[in-house]
């Protein structure tokens, strides 16, 4: 069990940093510092007693990376209660089941989500509020909905008690001379208790609440304080969604218990919107997702090094180094100039780019996780990041690989310790086929492990196509070799008949651009297979690239949701 106790670590925070600055959204003026943070969540903490909320009843929250999403989180588990975000790519469907199924009572949502809610498929739902303002929406209460009905000055009579302005009143009476650093005083809630329950995007069929106690968040938030992954006073632009566990351990949780300033970027987090708050912002650290950098490199990067300038010069000895500094520095200064590291993480990193970047030195690490370990397994610093590896497993987790290939040694990576999640939500059996008796959790990861713990993934277990002859072949190295090539999108690769095809979103950017025709971009497709068949094992070549017309379909999460596409030849 993790020595320092989960809801402890915001309290402490809040007293110790009180005068700090705390959360900011970006493109806005205001900024709340963690005194204006620890009397909003008093508010709230006065609003769900005035909605009889009690320990470990379930709130959802689905809306918006910005200050009032966090601040709801935190006063929902500083309260004891069970907070279950949700992602806000979900589809409406998806969110009445989740709500449901995890019998939540209360509903924070960001405006433009719910008006595509439909309130009466929400069963469990005693009342919604906004996120904007955090003005009562409505009331669902159905034990006594009809009685209300009945009397509709008892209803609005109700909804005023759960308005800002009412809530306000009854802070300032609680507090009538102010909320100072010892007003802050949470509940004592063990940390083997569930504190948070992450609906998971699921790429092979409907969503799972995976539990998650206080020890679990609190042994990702511990390593990143000692590690110093984040400190005091450090800037975080927060991006990531919030509702996913990497987003919010490592944009959020962490920071907050360090005593940070956080930039929540409300907005699609697009290279372009990015690029400029990096650049406003400048911030200490960046956790990252490899699409946003592997887009970076290709669009700004990759067109340099194609000229045939360039590619003389870089031939040249000593010559090379100089101009690899150059592409460092701007890289550097792309992201404000100012970062410790990049961690990236979320999804494997494409091979090309990460050789790129060990080449010219820029400053990034590669971890590993899981929202069943909330989420972190792995991790190294920059300085002691092995290449292709995803980090060192974590000095509170263990590892081993079972299953190996006799002639690889590859197999399934299985982890156990501290971060691991208490289990799916009602789904015993989903939790058991995951967790065995000796509580290893069996990823469904393919990798290996070195004598130094430094972990390797190779793909997942249910992506692997078995060879003709019995070989392993992992689609999504052969896929990172293909989007590297011109006018690929993303790929996937497929097996069908016993062949391989590549499946190709063309980048329809530069195909307009450059003007090039149906007939040319299948002869360039074409080209592109050759190249790929000249570098690949002889048992991973394809056979076939067919163009497919939109981007394919993905998870919140934005990995590819490979399950849709195993017939789609």
């Amino acid at each position: 069990m993790i020595q320092e106790n989960f809801i402890r670590l915001f309290e402490d925070s809040f007293r110790q940093n009180w005068d700090l600055p705390a959360f900011s959204n970006y493109g806005e003026e205001v900024t709340l510092t963690y005194a204006d943070v620890a009397k909003r969540i008093a508010r709230l903490h006065i609003l769900f007693d005035q909605c009889k909320i009690e320990i470990n009843d379930k709130i959802a929250l689905i809306g918006r990376n910005n200050a009032n999403w966090a601040v709801t989180y935190l006063a929902a588990v500083t309260y004891g209660a069970i907070v279950v975000p949700i992602l806000q790519d979900f589809n409406p469907n998806d969110v009445h089941h989740i709500v449901n199924h995890s019998e939540s009572k209360l509903l924070f949502t960001g405006d433009n989500i719910w008006e595509s809610i439909e309130e009466e498929k929400l069963s469990t739902i005693k009342a919604v509020f906004s996120l904007t303002n955090f003005n009562c929406i409505t009331l669902l209460n159905k034990e006594n909905k009809t009685e209300l009905e009945e009397n509709t000055v008892q209803e609005q009579l109700v909804l005023k008690y759960l308005q800002p302005d009412y809530i306000n009143s009854l802070f300032h009476s609680k507090y009538p001379q102010g909320f100072y650093r010892d007003n802050v005083r949470y509940l004592d809630k063990p940390n083997d208790q569930l504190v948070s329950i992450n609906y998971t995007s699921g790429t092979t069929g409907f969503s799972k609440g995976v539990m998650t106690s206080g020890n679990a968040l609190a042994g990702n938030i511990t390593f990143g304080l000692r590690t110093k992954l984040v400190a005091p006073g450090y800037r975080i632009v927060s991006f990531l969604p919030l509702a996913h566990a990497y987003g919010c351990a490592f944009d959020f949780l962490t920071p907050v218990c360090a005593g940070s300033h956080i930039y929540f970027i409300g907005k699609t987090p697009s290279p372009k919107i990015l690029l400029k708050a990096f650049a406003d912002v400048k911030p200490s650290v960046i956790f990252c997702v490899p699409l946003i950098i592997e887009k970076i490199y290709k669009k700004q990067i990759q067109p340099m090094l194609a000229k045939p300038s360039m590619r003389w010069v870089l031939s040249i000895p000593f010559l090379d180094q100089t101009i690899l500094a150059q592409i460092r520095k701007k890289l550097v200064d792309a992201f404000g100039g100012e970062f410790s590291e990049i961690v990236v993480g979320g999804a494997p990193m494409n091979a090309e780019v990460e050789e790129f970047f060990h080449k010219i030195k820029f400053p990034f690490t590669i971890g590993y996780g899981m929202t069943e370990c909330a989420p972190l397994i792995s991790y190294s610093n920059t300085k002691n990041f092995a290449p292709k590896s995803a980090g060192k497993i974590l000095d509170i987790m263990e590892v081993k690989i079972i299953d190996q290939d006799p002639n690889t040694g590859i197999g399934e990576i299985c982890v156990r310790g501290e971060n691991v999640m208490s289990g799916y939500y009602k789904n015993t059996e989903a939790t058991s086929s995951i967790i065995d008796n000796d509580d290893w959790l069996h990823t469904g990861d393919l990798g290996t492990v070195d004598p130094e713990g430094n972990i390797f993934i190779r793909g997942r277990n249910k992506t692997m196509i078995l060879g003709a002859s019995g070989q392993n072949i992992y689609p999504e190295e052969i896929e990172a070799r293909l989007n590297n090539m011109p006018y690929v999108m993303e790929s996937l690769v497929i097996e069908s008949n016993g062949k391989l095809i590549a499946l190709v979103c063309p980048d329809y950017e530069a195909v307009d651009a450059e003007q090039v025709d149906q007939k040319k971009l299948e002869e360039l497709m074409e080209e592109n297979k050759k190249t790929l068949n000249s570098i690949v094992a002889s048992y991973e070549a394809i056979s076939k690239i067919q163009l497919y017309p939109h981007e394919f379909e993905k998870t919140p999460k934005k990995s590819i949701k490979r399950y849709l596409y195993s017939s789609a030849i």
